[in-house]
Formats: structure tokens, C-alpha cells, sequence
């Protein structure tokens, strides 16, 4: 096995153990990094680095593995002492007062990438980290060099405020951000979440989400069958543009089921859809995917080649291509809507589309609250009548 296989194996190893502390690489030589006591107080911890002087090689690894064991002991112990593993203030690297941004932001991704959950589906990690993690990690390096400022949590709040309020990229830097916090172990004020919160759908735009029958009508302008069929599959079960590609389509022969399952290395990994409107698929002329083998269109999806990203792009410019007057995500915004105005429970509408209870509620705010409200308007009128 390769050293740096290695290496991220027993790192792994650390974290499905709940082990806090990593063996890391800088340059030719190893480190430990982890939950260290301050050297102002041994009762308060920061996450800082022993460096161990000993070669990155398969036997310098083995030797960093013994080393921890002697340091977790010492931490359990109330042993560990400062001078038995530096030779002068200048070998402690705290992380705090660390400059090197690009270390820190590559230690993050790699922890990101060594994930349990997120190995499970190397492709869709692939693609967050790429579409929904780099960009603000990218306009976090803007600023530090903007501000001239260290990675702290100023520098976490200003990044944050250069977004927009209530806009979605402020609520997914928020997100970000905050899981960069907890690897660096920085504290986040108690304003941070009501400033990363508050994300939408913008008035502007959930005012002009496409009606059902406006949704029909267009399915019809497009020239191309193949292209066709990808609008139907969005509309009929609220995928997400790459979606449409890798998903068992298995549900639509032999008058199967026609519940949809989404393949694990997508996005979001595994999870079923029911469709909505069903009578939709009928009129979508769905049922051809169960019958011919190459009924969608012919795009590279080999994921060592591409990205999950890549093949979203592709599907958002043939929308525009054919001049659609919507996009995409207009017609997974009108699935969600669907499932809310039917009665489905929000807890099932949001397994079925691939994200959280919470970004459904936020996301779909306003129509959950206005179904909520007349429920209780119904069940008020009723009363009274009885």
C-alpha cells in the first residue's frame, strides 16, 4: 500500500473511533494534530500541532501511531507537559495564529473527504465539495487577503456578510463556514446563525414558479423526444438536473411500480421517489424508458471523466437551447410545491427530494406555512359549524 494511502487509512481508522487527533504530513516530515491543553491553561484545550521530526514514510507512520498512543495517554492522565515534546516556543504551531490558509483549507477537505457517510458515494462528494463547498472557501481566501487578516472567526463572520442578506449563497457560506469552525475548533458567536439563516425562495421568484398546466404546454416545445423525456422526469418526480441520469429506471417496465430510485452516487446518495402528478407519467410518455435502452440522451456520465456538476450544466444549457421560459429547478420548486399542497408530510417530501427536514422548511417556508394555516382555519370553521 502506498504511503499516502496509508496514511489516510489510518486517519480514518482515528476518526471512526472517535479519536480527535490526526497524523498529518508537512512537507517531508509528520505531525500530530489534535485537542492539545493551552499552554495558559492546562484546563482549556486547542487543537494544535506536535511537530514530531520523524521522515513521512511507511515506518515514520507506524512510529507517529506509538507516539500518539503516548500523548492520548498523557491528555487521559493529566501528564502531557509542553516540555517534553518541544525544543523551543518556535516548534509549537498553534492553530489560531497559523497563517497558512491553504493548510488549513486542504487538512478541511481532506477530513471532508475522509467522511464515512461521504465515502460512501465518492462521486457526490466530489461534486459538493466542488459546487458547494469550494466557492465559499474561495471568497473566504479573497477576503484574508483583502482584510490581510488570520483564519479566525472574524474573518469567518466577515466572509459570511459579504454575501447578501437572506440569500441562499449567505445560507450555504453559513453552513460551510460553520463546519470549517467545528474542524478548527473555533467557538462561532451566538448572532452567527441568525445571520446565515433566513434563506428562501426569492419572492420574485417563487411568484413565478410554472403552473401545472404551464408545465405541460412546454413539455410539448421541445423538438427533441430524448430531451423531452428529461423534462418529464423532472417535472413528473422533482429530481435535481443530474438525477435524471443515474436512476433505476427499472420502475417503468412490465407495468412496474413507477417509484423511482435515485442511485447512491448522486449528489445526495441513495433515496426513492413516488411521482406527482402519477397520471403524469402516462402523459410524459415515461413508460418508453422501460422499454428502450438508450431512450435518454447519449452524455458522457462515466463519473472518472466527469462530474455530477458537468452533467447538471449539460441538462440547465439545453434548457436554455431550446429558449425554455423556466429552468431546471423551476420544476423540482413545483414538485416540492405539489407535494405540499396534496398533504404530504414534509418529512417524507424532503426524503423523496434528497435534503434535510430543515432547508425543506426553509426553502418552502412560505407554502408550508400557509397550508399549515388553513388546516387550522378548516378545522376552526368546521368546529363551529358542528
Amino acid at each position: 500500500m502506498e504511503f499516502q494511502e496509508r496514511l489516510l487509512t489510518v486517519n480514518q481508522e482515528l476518526l471512526l473511533n472517535g479519536t480527535k487527533f490526526r497524523i498529518e504530513q508537512r512537507g517531508c516530515r509528520l505531525n500530530l494534530r489534535g485537542p492539545l491543553p493551552s499552554r495558559d491553561s492546562s484546563n482549556k484545550f486547542n487543537t494544535q500541532r506536535i511537530s514530531l521530526g520523524i521522515t513521512a514514510n511507511q515506518e515514520g507512520l507506524k512510529e507517529a501511531q506509538k507516539i500518539l498512543e503516548l500523548v492520548l495517554f498523557q491528555i487521559k492522565h493529566n501528564q502531557f507537559n509542553w516540555k517534553h515534546w518541544t525544543k523551543s516556543e518556535k516548534r509549537i504551531e498553534i492553530r489560531n495564529k497559523d497563517k497558512n490558509l491553504t493548510g488549513e483549507i486542504n487538512h478541511f477537505k481532506q477530513a471532508f473527504f475522509l467522511d464515512p457517510i461521504r465515502r460512501k458515494s465518492p462521486s457526490g462528494a466530489k461534486s459538493t465539495w466542488r459546487s458547494a463547498y469550494w466557492p465559499y472557501l474561495r471568497r473566504l481566501f479573497n477576503q484574508a487577503n483583502q482584510l490581510d487578516k488570520e483564519l479566525d472567526v472574524s474573518l469567518l463572520m466577515h466572509t459570511l456578510k459579504s454575501y447578501s442578506e437572506n440569500s441562499r449563497s449567505r445560507q450555504q457560506c453559513g453552513t460551510v463556514l460553520a463546519a470549517l469552525a467545528r474542524h478548527l475548533d473555533l467557538t462561532l458567536p451566538e448572532e452567527w446563525k441568525a445571520q446565515a439563516s433566513g434563506y428562501g425562495l426569492h419572492k420574485a421568484h417563487f411568484r413565478n414558479l410554472p403552473s401545472d398546466e404551464v408545465i405541460r404546454k412546454i413539455f410539448w416545445q421541445i423538438p427533441n423526444p430524448k430531451w423531452r423525456l428529461v423534462y418529464g422526469l423532472m417535472a413528473t418526480y422533482g429530481l435535481r438536473n443530474h438525477e435524471v441520469f443515474y436512476c433505476d429506471l427499472s420502475c417503468f417496465k412490465n407495468q412496474g411500480d413507477k417509484v423511482l430510485r435515485v442511485l447512491p452516487n448522486t449528489k445526495t446518495g441513495e433515496h426513492q421517489v413516488w411521482p406527482f402528478h402519477p397520471e403524469w407519467v402516462e402523459l410524459f410518455h415515461l413508460h418508453k424508458l422501460g422499454i428502450e435502452n438508450e431512450a435518454l440522451p447519449k452524455i458522457n456520465l462515466d463519473l472518472n471523466r466527469t462530474t455530477l456538476q458537468t452533467v447538471g450544466k449539460r441538462v440547465a444549457e439545453q434548457f436554455r437551447r431550446y429558449k425554455l421560459p423556466i429552468t431546471p429547478y423551476d420544476l423540482r420548486h413545483a414538485w416540492a410545491i405539489r407535494t405540499i399542497h396534496i398533504g404530504l408530510p414534509d418529512t417524507v417530501s424532503a426524503r423523496m427530494m434528497g435534503h434535510s427536514v430543515s432547508i425543506h422548511t426553509r426553502t418552502y417556508h412560505h407554502w408550508i406555512t400557509r397550508r399549515d394555516q388553513q388546516k387550522a382555519v378548516d378545522a376552526a370553521l368546521k368546529n363551529q359549524a358542528t
